[in-house]
Formats: C-alpha cells, sequence, structure tokens
C-alpha cells in the first residue's frame, strides 16, 4: 500500500471518528458528565497522549521563541478552551445531526477571516457561498425542529456556532506557527497551554462525577473521545496533511455530517428531516462556493 492511499485512509478514519464522536459523547453527556468535565478529561488525557511524542528524539524537542508565546497563548485561548468548552457546552443541548451541520460553518469562517486578517482574495463566488452557508445554518437554527436528544436545539446551536468561530480564529492564527514548527510540537503545546487554561472551568464538574454509575459501555465511551476522537484524529491528520494537500484534506470534512447523521439515526434514533436536508445542502454549497478560488 502507497504512502498516498495510507493518507487517504487516515483522513476517511478520522473524519469517520469525528462524525461518531457526536453521538457518543451523547450517550455519557449530560447525563452522567457535565460539558465541562468532560472537556476537563479529554483535554488532560490527550495532553499527556501529546507529550509522549518527546520521548521520540531531538527531532521532537525545540525551543520556542519567545516571540511566538502569545501566538501560542491565543491558539490555546482558540483552538482549545473556548473551542472544546462551546462545542460540547452546544452538544450537550442539541443534536448529533445539528452540531455536525454547524460545523461545517468553519471553512466558511476560515475563508472570511483569512480575507480580513491574512488579505486573501474573497471573490463575489466567496459571497455567494457565504450567504448560501449562512442561511442554510439560520434555517436549521429556527426551523430544525428539536429532537428527542436535543434540550435546547437553539442555544446549542448557537454555542456550536461560537465553537465553529473560535476554531477558525485558531486555525488562522495557527498557521505561521505551522510553518516553523513541526505540527506535533505545535499541538502538545497549545494543549498543554489550553488544559491550563481549562482547568479552572472544569475541575469541579470532574470532580463531582460519580464513577460508579458508569457502565463498561459509558467508560470505553470515555476512552473513546479521548483516544480516537482527540488523540488519533489529530495525528492521522498531520500524518496525512504531509503527503496530501491542506484542500484535499479539508474536503473530508463533508463526510462528518453523512456519518454523524447515520450513527446518531441508528443508535439514538434521531429524526431525519427535509429542513435538516434543505439546511445541508445549502451549508455544502455554500463551502464549496467559499472554497473556490480564483483563477488567473
Amino acid at each position: 500500500m502507497n504512502d498516498r492511499i495510507k493518507a487517504h485512509l487516515a483522513l476517511l478514519g478520522a473524519n469517520l471518528f469525528y462524525g461518531a464522536g457526536f453521538t457518543v459523547a451523547k450517550t455519557v453527556m449530560p447525563s452522567l458528565i457535565q460539558s465541562n468535565g468532560f472537556i476537563f478529561i479529554r483535554v488532560v488525557s490527550a495532553t499527556l497522549l501529546f507529550w509522549l511524542s518527546f520521548l521520540g528524539g531531538d527531532n521532537y524537542k525545540t525551543t520556542i521563541d519567545k516571540k511566538d508565546y502569545k501566538t501560542f497563548i491565543l491558539c490555546a485561548i482558540f483552538g482549545v478552551a473556548a473551542n472544546q468548552l462551546l462545542f460540547f457546552k452546544g452538544l450537550s443541548l442539541t443534536s448529533p445531526i445539528h452540531g455536525s451541520l454547524m460545523m461545517l460553518l468553519t471553512p466558511i469562517l476560515v475563508s472570511v477571516l483569512a480575507a480580513f486578517m491574512l488579505r486573501e482574495n474573497f471573490s463575489k463566488l466567496n459571497l455567494i457561498g457565504l450567504v448560501l452557508g449562512v442561511t442554510g445554518a439560520t434555517i436549521l437554527v429556527i426551523l430544525g425542529g428539536k429532537d428527542k436528544v436535543a434540550s435546547n436545539p437553539l442555544l446549542g446551536d448557537f454555542f456550536i456556532l461560537l465553537n465553529a468561530s473560535s476554531y477558525a480564529i485558531y486555525l488562522v492564527i495557527a498557521k505561521p506557527l505551522m510553518h516553523k514548527y513541526r505540527p506535533i510540537i505545535v499541538i502538545r503545546w497549545v494543549f498543554l497551554l489550553g488544559s491550563i487554561i481549562v482547568f479552572p472551568f472544569g475541575i469541579q464538574d470532574f470532580l463531582a462525577i460519580e464513577w460508579t454509575q458508569f457502565s463498561t459501555m459509558n467508560l470505553l465511551s470515555v476512552v473513546f473521545i479521548v483516544v480516537c476522537v482527540t488523540f488519533f484524529t489529530y495525528l492521522w491528520n498531520i500524518y496525512a496533511l504531509k503527503i496530501l494537500s491542506p484542500a484535499t484534506a479539508g474536503a473530508y470534512i463533508y463526510l462528518q455530517p453523512l456519518f454523524a447523521a447515520i450513527i446518531a439515526i441508528v443508535f439514538l434514533g434521531e429524526q431525519a428531516s427535509m429542513i435538516k436536508l434543505l439546511s445541508g445542502i445549502l451549508i455544502f454549497t455554500g463551502v464549496y462556493f467559499v472554497s473556490k478560488k480564483k483563477t488567473a
């Protein structure tokens, strides 16, 4: 098996895990774990796993320039702390299908922010994509309905939108760091700083967890989120980006709502609807147009 096939399989696996994560997290949250407590477990555990790379030799060790400290802190705030806290809070209130569709706004927001912060081109076609994406998200939030697994979908979708905005900011400000340092080094420092920020928000909910109420499947769900949805997805994305273009890697995000919808319908009994389908089509189309670059 050649490296390109391995890279594509890595992206497929990563996005399958992402899609499954929406449903798996709902099986224990908020019934057994409050969202901030789950984030505490996820970020701290993933930080420990990422720092195992320090044992990989001199190639995984480097001195961080003092001038980059501020950027690392901002990445920790937007890429880990705010991103994770908002996402799991939103997911605890909304449904997996709603959450996965709202996350598709991330590429749109990245393009808008890059146009303002990095002075990248933003064409009329991109603007049409932005309008379509926002329209789809608005329809989903207002008319999407309430599923039995969603206690407050309107508020939950709003938190997911804020999460997508936070992650978009992170992707833009982290770009220079990825060119300067090995990606695994950037990620482990971002997660370490992020875990420090998350600590005061999540420690109380973490200590309140009654582990005796967990079944074996509940414990396996927590392990799956930490190991598969966090650790392996980051590693597999990094591996794939060494071989494939960022555009190819980014295209795989479109599979997440499909995986999330199938898994949520089968395991949680979530209902599909024409409103969700229409919203998804508008958001997908919006992402496509926003991703189109003006050719010379």
